[in-house]
């Protein structure tokens, strides 16, 4: 099931997560900083699901009260529900 999620307080503009029985098969990010959303991706894929979500939520950015990986837990959160 992919599912498409749109952050909020971050530079990326959305965030599509691939998620087969608990599993990340794929995560990508448009916008926000190319690099580190890169990197963040291809760590989480083949991860549990709810292991990446325990690892990223919480991460701030610069203040904000969230970042690029606190909002990919949200849209795995989000994913998850509907899997």
């Amino acid at each position: 099931m992919t599912y498409t999620y749109i952050p909020r307080g971050v530079c990326a503009r959305e965030i599509q997560v691939e998620i087969e029985d608990g599993i990340i098969k794929s995560a990508e990010f448009a916008g926000g900083c190319n690099g580190n959303t890169q990197g963040i991706c291809k760590l989480v894929v083949g991860m549990d699901a709810e292991d990446a979500i325990e690892r990223l939520e919480g991460i701030d950015c610069r203040g904000r009260g969230t970042s690029c990986p606190d909002q990919l837990a949200n849209a795995l959160k989000e994913a998850l529900e509907l899997e």
